[in-house]
């Protein structure tokens, strides 16, 4: 793992190039329908991981009601969209906005907790939310879901199929990617790090806490909302079934596995824990135990994740070259 990571740090730009004309080329060089929403489904796990990253790796609270968000943000864009019969690209504003407010009214008096205490909170909204999707049946059917959500359309073409899927999928992706890497290396993402090391060393220096942990929070809730609007477009349905407590944990682990802090860390484990069971899946009854065991393994002797001490690498790698670092790690 270190060679590899010395030689994608070495080589990043064609790394990059190379790999942006494979994923731009994929439904060409791969026609298979199942592949494609497995890809489908990779780009939305990346944008949940980055965006719980963002408020437990970076700024360091942990939440455990993340599919809360999630879920939130997959009912307003469906309802926007099949009660008030709006474009797909306005439910996702709407989306966003009606996350952002739920992240805000919750993180203003959650954020006042920490550790465990802020990971009871998030756990116990998430669990209500749920309970609301399946009672309000008025509005959200219950546990039958709300069914016949529209596909996009964009100048009157609607983005039908997987292919069509596939591209917005990684736009949505892309966009989520090129935001975290500027906040991060921001003065904003800065003193969320600082935050996350030492609070009473950041209020010393004039950082306000409680103000970079709420808008930590806030953001990390509107990219979850945008990515639940997707998500209900691309099926065409949603059931509280796909926001329980076990979609936050999967969410958890991929970013703890990829590496708290570290966004190729979050895009890496996303990816992984998404394909892995997958390629299990031939081994049926046994898949879930072999993939837990290697999770097991990776905690043990990798405990910093795939990619969670890439800083530090990278500056070996670069003093041992020479060369000095001024970046962030991403």
């Amino acid at each position: 793992m270190d060679k590899v990571q010395q030689f994608i740090l070495k080589n990043k730009k064609i790394v990059s190039l190379l790999g942006a004309v494979i994923l731009l080329m994929l439904p060409f060089i791969v026609t298979n329908s199942y592949f494609l929403h497995i890809c489908i489904t990779v780009c939305i796990y990346i944008i949940l991981a980055l965006s719980l990253n963002l408020v437990t790796g970076y700024a360091g609270q942990l939440v455990l009601g993340h599919a809360a968000f999630y879920g939130i943000g997959a009912y307003t864009g469906a309802m926007l969209m099949l009660f008030f019969h709006v474009n797909f690209f306005i439910a996702l504003v709407g989306s966003a906005l009606v996350t952002g407010i739920f992240g805000f009214l919750l993180g203003i008096p959650a954020l006042r907790l920490r550790g465990d205490y802020l990971a009871i909170v998030t756990l116990g909204f998430g669990e209500i939310v749920r309970l609301v999707f399946v009672n309000w049946k008025e509005v959200t059917r219950g546990p039958a879901g709300l069914p016949g959500i529209p596909a996009p359309e964009i100048v009157g073409f609607t983005l039908n199929g997987r292919t069509a899927f596939y591209y917005l999928a990684l736009i949505l992706t892309v966009f989520t990617i090129f935001f975290m890497v500027k906040l991060i290396n921001s003065g904003v993402g800065m003193a969320m790090q600082t935050v996350k090391n030492d609070e009473i060393a950041a209020e010393a220096i004039g950082i306000q806490p409680r103000k970079y942990k709420l808008l930590a929070f806030v953001i990390s809730s509107v990219f979850a909302g945008i990515v639940g609007c997707f998500y209900a477009s691309y099926l065409s349905y949603v059931s509280p079934t796909a926001f329980v407590y076990n979609t936050s944990m999967t969410i958890l682990t991929m970013v703890v596995l990829g590496g708290l802090g570290s966004i190729v860390g979050s895009i890496l484990g996303a990816t992984i824990l998404t394909i892995l069971p997958e390629m299990l899946r031939f081994l049926s009854d046994y898949r879930m135990l072999i993939f837990g065991a290697l999770m097991v393994f990776m905690m043990i002797y990798k405990p910093e994740g795939f990619w969670g001490a890439s800083k530090r690498r990278k500056n070996i790698y670069k003093i041992n070259a020479g060369g000095t670092d001024h970046g962030s790690d991403t």
